[in-house]
């Protein structure tokens, strides 16, 4: 069990086998009372009073529950019967330390930290400077990084506490690897090795657990988590009682920036992952990550050869319901009347939005007046959402040289045509039709950044 806090724990019995740690404070007649300490170098709440009782612990195989007593809040037995709705309603304008000492306050020792080995080591610091005493998990893939592993022993030593990492089965992984080699998910998708490494290795974790801690933020994915509260009962996994609504999950930093993250992390001098130095800032995975170029999406440094509405692994697959439906509608996200709520994008008078026609006949002329510069995208997809600035910045540099600036949604039913026709892989695809040649260069680069894209355009016109 991991407790980053400095505590002193008495625990009095009448047995003689009893043991005993030796404190300072008086014994109590409870079974056992924690006291915890002022915080070192830094402020939080006022916890000098907290305790909380001790029960045999309730474990399912493979869980996280741990091996000694269980530290459980008082009101952990009322849970089923609280609106979450309602309380995220309530902490929507809360701070990530309020929310996270609301957390641990509420589940005590029935809570634990999910640490991915990136910036969510905020969630570590927010949970430290609460001063109630907090675990801390990890799915450790077996293909992880060599920065994140020694990431990993670094936390462990600045906060004195033990990560309880959550294998892969395996006979799973072994099956897996002789029958489809050791780099399958390039050719067939990472849903396969994920469901593998990472999702049945969660779920026997949070098996021992009646409610989790993420580093979701509403600004990390705008087309699957945007709507991210920062409690829910959790839709996909369940805890240790079983069933629907046995486990809570609470998104303390959901509506923090990505940068203020990085501010909190600097302020507070808290060690960071090496590979961010490096370009990286979604971190996962060795073979399904990479740094991210001016003008991408952070999410776009994982799986970059898969459509963008498959950027989840499967951790977080409650988020990505209704995207799954709105690809189906081919409207982007989609309300539950199916009708979309994605607003369009590259909105200027300066890039001209084609229809099918248009693109067909763009394609089809040998002779054009001017050329073009032709973005495919799909408004949901947060990759596009990502470049939009720049490209419109773009269009409007170009608005006097002679070289229009267009776009083609390229999603639901014109996607099958815009991958037969124009080459279309991923979202976004960006096309150079040239004055004097029917067939279009495909801009071979993922720098999305003004400078990029003009390189492109000068080269060619």
């Amino acid at each position: 069990m991991a407790l980053a806090v400095t505590c002193s724990i008495s625990i009095s019995s009448s047995s003689s086998s009893s043991s005993t740690f030796q404190s300072s404070q008086p014994k109590f007649s409870q079974i056992a009372s924690i006291r915890v300490s002022e915080i070192p170098h830094g402020g939080g709440v006022n916890a000098s009073q907290r305790r909380s009782f001790v029960k045999p612990p309730q474990r399912s195989r493979d869980s996280i529950a741990p091996l000694a007593a269980t530290i459980v809040a008082s009101d952990v037995a009322e849970t089923e019967q609280d609106n979450y709705q309602q309380l995220a309603v309530d902490l929507e304008n809360a701070s990530p330390l309020q929310i996270m000492d609301a957390a641990l306050e509420k589940f005590g020792n029935h809570i634990a930290i999910a640490f991915s080995g990136a910036e969510d080591v905020a969630l570590i610091e927010y949970a430290r400077l609460t001063g109630r005493p907090f675990r801390v998990f990890s799915l450790d893939t077996g293909r992880l990084n060599p920065e994140t592993y020694r990431f990993f022993d670094e936390v462990e030593k600045h906060y004195g506490i033990h990560i309880e990492y959550m294998f892969p089965d395996a006979v799973e992984v072994q099956g897996l690897v002789r029958s489809k080699g050791l780099f399958s998910f390039y050719e067939d998708g990472h849903q396969e090795c994920c469901r593998v490494r990472k999702v049945r290795p969660l779920r026997r974790a949070l098996k021992g657990l009646r409610a989790w801690i993420t580093g979701q933020r509403k600004d990390q994915s705008p087309g699957t988590r945007s709507e991210v509260p920062v409690v829910q009962v959790d839709p996909v996994f369940e805890g240790v009682d079983g069933g629907v609504g046995s486990l809570v999950k609470w998104n303390p930093v959901a509506n923090v920036k990505g940068h203020d993250i990085w501010s909190f992390l600097r302020t507070m001098n808290v060690p960071v992952n090496s590979l961010h130095s490096k370009g990286y800032i979604s971190i996962g995975c060795e073979p399904c990550t990479r740094a991210v170029l001016p003008g991408q999406h952070e999410r776009e440094g994982r799986w970059w050869w898969e459509d963008a509405k498959a950027k989840e692994c499967g951790l977080h697959k409650g988020n990505v319901k209704q995207d799954a439906e709105a690809e189906l509608n081919g409207n982007g996200v989609a309300n539950t009347n199916g009708t979309a709520t994605v607003a369009d994008i590259f909105n200027t008078q300066n890039v001209v939005s084609l229809s099918r026609t248009g693109i067909e006949n763009l394609t089809k002329l040998e002779n054009r007046k001017e050329p073009w510069l032709v973005v495919l995208y799909a408004p949901w997809c947060p990759y596009c959402q990502a470049m939009e600035e720049s490209y419109v910045d773009l269009a409007d540099k170009l608005a006097e040289s002679g070289v229009k600036v267009g776009k083609f949604r390229a999603d639901g039913e014109q996607k099958e045509f815009a991958k037969r026709e124009l080459g279309l892989g991923s979202f976004p695809t960006i096309m150079f039709f040239p004055k004097h040649s029917s067939r279009p260069i495909k801009y071979p680069s993922e720098n999305r950044d003004v400078d990029s894209l003009m390189a492109f355009v000068n080269a060619l016109r």
